[in-house]
């Protein structure tokens, strides 16, 4: 069986890179494409010296700081892909890479990180940060995003079998596209995480400093708190916002951005975890309890479901600093247990990713091939004792899969 996956982009290690990595260590002899290929280095050991084949847009202007900015190329460069010696097609996207053009005989699998955000539910949110709200330069980009919709509804017809990271992802997936999906979360690497034998005096969170993280709100809550520390690791586009509003309050420490292994031994000595952001699933939480730290989340997004409300942290149901001051109120009444939070972290193996989505795989494809060798027992006792296969469970809106069976296969382009 010869594979092609196929990659939005690969410019940074980042959560979809974790993804990548994984599905291609199922798959040791396929074959790599990407829109773009500008990994650094020291962060390529995951592709295992494999070739990678990169779209028209690698060999224009700027496209190493710019690549996004040809955005309206992409439908165009994805699909001169070509891919008719393949007999099956893993896409990993969040953007372009499932709108690959397939024969009607090829099996495309999409692991859809979430539709684009930019150009649906969240255009608003990111031009209004882009100042792009207002104005001509404003209204070219919604024009672009006008027919990159179109497109991007079209390309989701050639999928197969879409696969989500999230219920949250699965249910955007349905209102974006009328498409079903099967639910594997992602992998997360808690093996690398272990819990502290104690707990310290200080408050975490790590996050680029981006609008949509908002920092600045729990920046808010911790300056009416000034008896409880703050610890802030990251750095991004809203530094100067974040730092002027800390000023003076010397219960909050930025340290910007820190390396893994400062991170972890941060995580681990942490009171609890505080996070503000909405997310498609957000690993970050997970790592976070693979510690034995407790979350203080905004309980939307992935955090609901990867955060069990009193047993592993709070959840709190509004992006305001007076909801955040009273969810740590709460969190510090609770007698957190250490080894609970990290038994449910565990919940979210890379070895129990391989298991699921290799099953996954070998069902639609009707397709044997090894198993990955190095999953664990764990893994594997989960998914036995899972009564849903491969992840799935019933969503609450009538478009979503029945947890009983596969999504039907669509017919390609």
């Amino acid at each position: 069986m010869r594979v092609a996956v196929v990659h939005d982009w690969l410019v940074t290690y980042a959560g979809a890179e974790r993804v990548l990595e994984q599905i291609l260590a199922l798959f040791p002899e396929a074959d790599v494409f990407t829109l773009v290929d500008f990994l650094p280095s020291d962060r390529r050991q995951f592709l295992d010296g494999r070739k990678v084949v990169t779209s028209f847009i690698q060999r224009l202007p700027r496209a190493r700081n710019a690549y996004r900015s040809y955005l309206p190329l992409f439908p165009l460069a994805v699909e001169q892909f070509d891919l008719s010696s393949y007999d099956v097609v893993i896409s990993s996207s969040h953007a372009a890479a499932k709108g690959i053009i397939a024969r009607p005989d090829q099996t495309h699998i999409c692991y859809c990180h979430t539709p684009a955000r930019y150009a649906w539910d969240l255009q608003d949110h990111y031009l209004n940060d882009a100042r792009l709200g207002k104005g001509i330069k404003g209204a070219l980009v919604r024009i672009v995003l006008h027919y990159f919709r179109l497109w991007d509804v079209a390309a989701s017809s050639r999928v197969d079998y879409f696969v989500a990271n999230s219920h949250y992802v699965a249910r955007r997936l349905a209102k974006t596209y009328r498409r079903d999906a099967a639910v594997i979360y992602p992998p997360v690497d808690v093996e690398r995480f272990t819990p502290a034998d104690a707990k310290r005096d200080y408050y975490l969170t790590v996050s680029r400093f981006v609008p949509y993280k908002k920092i600045d709100l729990i920046v808010d809550a911790f300056r009416a708190m000034p008896d409880r520390k703050l610890v802030i690791v990251g750095d991004g586009p809203e530094r100067a916002k974040i730092f002027a509003k800390a000023a003076g309050a010397s219960n909050i420490s930025i340290l910007g951005y820190r390396s893994d292994s400062e991170v972890i031994e941060l995580m681990r000595g942490a009171r609890a975890f505080v996070y503000c952001a909405e997310e498609d699933f957000g690993i970050v939480l997970v790592e976070a309890q693979a510690c034995g730290t407790p979350v203080v989340a905004y309980g939307k997004g992935g955090a609901a479901e990867t955060v069990v409300d009193g047993v592993t942290g709070v959840l709190y149901d509004a992006q305001v600093p007076e909801a955040i001051v009273d969810a740590i109120m709460r969190a510090e009444k609770i007698r957190f247990d250490t080894r609970t939070i990290r038994n449910k972290a565990e919940r979210f193996s890379a070895a129990r990713f391989r298991k699921e989505f290799s099953d996954f795989v070998r069902s639609v494809t009707n397709t044997r091939f090894p198993v990955a060798s190095n999953a664990s027992d764990d893994a594997l006792d989960l998914q036995r004792k899972s009564s849903t296969p491969y992840g799935m469970e019933a969503l609450p809106i009538s478009t979503c899969t029945s947890s009983s069976k596969l999504p039907d296969r669509q017919s390609t382009d």
